[in-house]
């Protein structure tokens, strides 16, 4: 049987953290910052952490990820 690859397009967009969580980027960060508010801007700078329901669906696609 072949064997189990890691996802490289979810390893390119996650970061496992110290205590084993998976930390994120916001979406919505490329293009049209005239219509958002500096405060919304400044949000969307900061990393998030994966919530706990896609939070098993992620761990599987990343199951060889060292």
């Amino acid at each position: 049987m072949p064997k189990q690859k890691t996802h490289r397009g979810s390893a390119k967009r996650f970061k496992r953290t110290g205590g084993g969580g998976l930390k994120r980027h916001h979406a919505k960060t490329s293009h049209m910052f005239a219509n958002k508010s500096q405060k919304q801007k400044r949000k969307l700078r900061k990393s998030a952490m994966v919530s706990d329901g896609d939070y098993k669906r992620i761990r599987q696609m990343l199951s060889q990820w060292k």
